[in-house]
């Protein structure tokens, strides 16, 4: 199993923070994702942040739905 880069850990952590700021789970993620059009299953949003293995489109995408407005990296 390959090692976690530091930037896939960042930015694994930095989406899990906005999350818990927003006070949104992972299964109210997946509500909201839909709610813009993007399907996701729970277990694999639990995969993709355990990982930090996601694309930035798919980062954006939960930024937008979580309704984040600005981000400090």
């Amino acid at each position: 199993m390959a090692e976690q880069s530091t930037y896939e850990t960042r930015a694994a952590n930095l989406l899990k923070a906005e999350l818990k700021r927003h006070g949104v789970t992972y299964a109210q993620l997946v509500e909201r994702l839909a709610d813009i059009g993007v399907s996701e299953k729970e277990v694999n949003i639990r995969n993709k942040l355990s990982r930090g293995k996601f694309s930035a489109a798919f980062m954006l995408a939960c930024l937008t739905a979580i309704e984040t407005k600005t981000l400090h990296v």
